[in-house]
């Protein structure tokens, strides 16, 4: 009986710390559990977060784009008729040029006419928010103005605008058209080249 008691005893012994494992297990299951139903909470309020940014931006885009929309709607209308300037500017150059119109009747009277449907379209535009952009001694702004010949002028800063090939528009704060203009650039020295002559000319002599 005793033997048997030992042996019982041993039993429940090595029985003891088996359950103490397993509660241990239970228990890190129950923390896994926690920690990854946080990081869910967590997962989903980012994505609610990144929703809420994204329908904020697109609310925010769709307001820009209705303000343009009443703002800038005859842009692209503004756009086409600049041509109507062009044509009626050479056609006032033409007209000048032209000896054998100079001498008839005529030409004070279709001059006046010229110049009355140019003033007027230029006062449509006004008033339509549409203006020139003034260049002419201006630095060159890539952002209004491109380029199109360099003219060697030593009186102006290398950049300055000193031709207006074509005139450029503004809608506002928006660029229609930029001007195509020449800007100035410093005279190219002579110095360089005679000395540079007279040196050939130096070493043929030589030889």
């Amino acid at each position: 009986m005793e033997k048997e008691k030992i042996i019982n005893a041993d039993n429940e012994n090595k029985d003891a710390p088996e359950t103490e494992i397993k509660s241990d297990d239970n228990l890190d299951n129950e923390k896994d559990e926690v920690v990854s139903s946080e990081d869910k909470i967590k997962n989903l309020e980012d994505k609610l977060s990144r929703t809420l940014a994204e329908m904020e931006n697109q609310r925010r885009r769709f307001e820009k784009e209705r303000d343009d929309a009443f703002e800038y709607g005859g842009f692209s209308f503004a756009k086409e008729a600049l041509n109507l300037i062009d044509n009626l500017e050479r056609s006032k150059i033409s007209l000048e040029n032209d000896e054998d119109l100079k001498k008839s009747n005529e030409f004070n009277k279709i001059s006046e006419h010229l110049e009355i449907i140019y003033n007027d379209t230029i006062s449509i535009f006004k008033k339509n928010n549409i203006e020139k952009i003034d260049c002419i001694n201006k630095k060159l702004d890539p952002n209004f103005h491109q380029a199109m010949l360099e003219i060697e002028d030593d009186s102006k800063e290398p950049g300055t605008i000193v031709q207006e090939i074509q005139k450029g528009f503004l809608m506002k704060d928006r660029l229609l058209r930029p001007s195509l203009v020449g800007v100035s650039k410093k005279t190219k020295k002579k110095d360089n080249k005679d000395n540079k002559t007279r040196e050939n000319e130096h070493k043929n002599e030589e030889k």
